[in-house]
């Protein structure tokens, strides 16, 4: 008989005591035996989130063999797979083996589909018993591997319209483009910082989608060859260069592209840090700035935007909105030439 589980992982904690298993510095990640309402997945890819991946890629100077290291040691340590610089983890891909009696009869899962989890790695029961491929340029490592969903967790079941790598790439990031279509109005001037990445052309859709005629979408880029695809794309009225670390320039151009007027909602899914301020210098103090980046200091966005007199609303950037999956693959089905370009440099 399977041992009783709690809701939200408690059981699978190990030290501290009494914490969730995000928080936790220590889960347990034994397979062997599942709790009665556990969920245990065959993993075949990680989707590393990309302010983690690009910290452990620059710690492993790019080899792709230290990469590995630092990976299977944040697992070793932690039964999870939390980067203990950023703090954050990603998701992955991978087909349901068996799931705990208690859970026989309220889930529409059953052996052998195929899942994405929408929960972070960070909180996430993890066994890595192979690194088998590590794709840098899309934060994507392939496992042989088995992981554990818990009762309270969310998934996407993987859709038969396009390829699992597709939608996992899509789905890492569902959460940007989902707030975006509950936070921008008709008529609202927009801002995406870093919006030629992954999340960011996905929200630049949403909020063309949202804005109408009458609003602006502006994106800021950080290369000129994703500037040149976002202009490609055609979703956003004004795309910029430049370095979203240096607000003071950003700003100056913000107030040319809007006569003084600023933005009524920023986006910053940037992957580095140091982003805080040109997200809230952009922003009208009636607006709201949307933190989806897990690169962000949320101490430097109080602090910073009460030391220049900024009443802007921010927005931790919760990676789960209600329809979030829904949304963003609908996307992909939506616009034909972002789903070119996703599966170009994704799928």
């Amino acid at each position: 008989m399977q041992k009783k589980g709690n809701k939200y992982g408690l059981h699978r904690v190990i030290e501290p005591k009494g914490v969730l298993p995000q928080p936790a510095n220590k889960i347990d990640n034994n397979m062997d035996e599942i709790y009665d309402n556990e969920i245990l997945i065959d993993v075949q890819t990680l989707n590393i989130d990309s302010a983690s991946f690009t910290q452990i890629e620059e710690q492993a100077k790019g080899d792709k063999a230290k990469i590995a290291e630092i990976m299977l040691d944040i697992v070793d340590k932690q039964g999870k797979h939390r980067n203990p610089v950023t703090g954050s983890g990603g998701m992955l891909l991978g087909t349901v083996e068996k799931i705990g009696d208690a859970l026989v009869g309220k889930t529409d899962l059953k052996a052998g589909d195929k899942i994405a989890t929408l929960v972070s790695l960070s909180l996430t029961p993890l066994r890595i018993d192979k690194i088998k491929d590590i794709r840098p340029d899309i934060d994507q490592v392939d496992i042989d591997g088995k992981a554990i969903l818990f009762e309270s967790g969310i998934y996407a079941k993987i859709p038969d319209d396009m390829p699992a790598t597709l939608a996992l790439s899509a789905l890492d990031v569902a959460g940007a483009p989902a707030q975006t279509a509950k936070l921008v109005k008709p008529g609202d001037t927009v801002l995406i910082i870093g919006a030629g990445g992954k999340s960011g052309m996905l929200c630049c859709y949403e909020a063309k989608k949202r804005t109408g005629i009458t609003g602006k979408v502006i994106g800021l880029c950080h290369s000129e060859r994703s500037a040149k695809r976002l202009q490609e794309l055609g979703f956003c009225d004004y795309v910029f260069l430049a370095d979203a670390t240096q607000p003071v320039p950003v700003l100056e151009k913000i107030e040319e592209l809007t006569n003084g007027d600023l933005c009524d909602v920023a986006i910053n899914n940037v992957n580095i840090p140091d982003t805080e301020m040109t997200s809230i210098l952009c922003t009208k103090d009636t607006g709201v700035v949307y933190f989806f980046s897990m690169a962000t200091n949320f101490t430097k966005a109080a602090l910073g935007a009460e030391g220049v007199g900024s009443d802007v609303t921010m927005i931790v950037g919760n990676g789960y909105t209600k329809g979030h999956a829904e949304i963003t693959l609908q996307i992909l089905r939506e616009s034909e030439k972002l789903r070119k370009v996703f599966t170009e440099l994704y799928a």
